[in-house]
């Protein structure tokens, strides 16, 4: 395709014709020559968030989606819309963009998600595709959850394993060199993580059990997600260690290229704060979902991380591992 705006006969007939989701809510659907989608106001509260995807060229449709829909699942509200810019290199196939449309209108339609509209353009100023989703959700003010909602004495809660965006992105990327020195099935069943990035559904499990803080784990990894929640919420951590939940797929990729697990972007874990570890834990269970109680809030501003009776200061964010995969 050519530089500039994708023209008009393809957006009819690779974007806009994959937008089949209709919410009532919306006044004013995506169409071409709209500058704005229209919701209706309503008594809830509005809820919006926004992320591209920079770090995968491979499904980057359906992970840009999964990220926004999980920002959104984290304050517990109901994602209703979002807008979707693509932003693709010079020479690339219309093809590749239909197969981005496939994947996320086919996301859209399974979470009853309105495509509201968006940017499609083909640019020199980028190398390779660049994909941003922006999520408009709806919930009820008194339901409102936060990251900065954490109490002490309350449970942390990490929902399946930490770390399968990350194993996933690696082992799709760097599938033929990974198979060369790692068993065939590590590397094929860790390109499959990425159909379990979704929160969506852990978010509505905790929201029916009871919960004051959610965090999805995202970029700087479960690390970077407890230092998140405690400093916006002001207590001090103490996590075992042993007992956040980890795929030994995760382990052997990230040996391979010396990179730490628990500071590699984890979406599909969400992290929880609660007065009812246990019981979230065994609900999530009963919908098939993976989870542990890490460890609890604390008063004060120690964040301590224990590894068989050793013992560690959390430190603030760094730069994801995921990057130097990449290096």
């Amino acid at each position: 395709m050519e530089i500039g705006k994708v023209p008009e006969n393809v957006l009819k007939r690779s974007v806009f014709k994959k937008l089949t989701v209709k919410r009532p809510e919306v006044l004013v659907h995506a169409g071409v020559g709209e500058d704005c989608a229209v919701l209706a106001p309503t008594e809830n509260a509005l809820v919006l968030s926004t992320d591209p995807i920079t770090a995968s060229a491979k499904e980057i449709g359906t992970i840009a989606f999964h990220i926004t829909a999980n920002d959104i699942a984290s304050s517990g509200a109901e994602l209703v819309g979002i807008l979707l810019t693509i932003i693709m290199p010079p020479n690339s196939e219309e093809g590749e963009l239909k197969q981005i449309m496939d994947d996320v209108s086919q996301l859209t339609a399974e979470y009853d998600v309105e495509i509201l509209g968006g940017h499609t353009e083909v640019s020199a100023v980028v190398n390779q595709t660049l994909v941003s989703v922006t999520g408009i959700g709806r919930i009820a003010k008194d339901k409102l959850v936060t990251t900065k909602g954490l109490k002490p004495g309350q449970d942390l809660v990490v929902t399946k394993w930490i770390g399968l965006e990350g194993t996933s992105i690696i082992a799709t990327e760097f599938e033929k060199e990974l198979k060369k020195r790692l068993p065939v099935s590590i590397v094929d069943e860790s390109k499959k993580f990425a159909s379990l990035l979704s929160v969506v559904k852990d978010s509505r499990v905790a929201m029916q059990v009871g919960v004051s803080a959610m965090h999805d784990v995202t970029e700087g990894g479960i690390f970077g997600a407890l230092w998140e929640m405690a400093e916006a919420s002001g207590v001090g951590l103490c996590v075992d260690l042993k007992k956040i939940p980890i795929r030994q797929e995760t382990i052997e990729i990230c040996e391979f290229f010396n990179l730490n697990p628990y500071q590699l972007i984890s979406s599909g874990s969400m992290l929880i704060g609660t007065d009812h570890g246990s019981q979230l834990v065994d609900a999530l269970a009963k919908e098939g979902i993976h989870a542990a109680v890490i460890g609890k809030a604390v008063e004060g501003n120690d964040r301590v991380i224990f590894n068989d009776g050793e013992k560690r200061f959390l430190e603030p964010p760094k730069a994801d591992e995921l990057y130097r995969a990449f290096d």
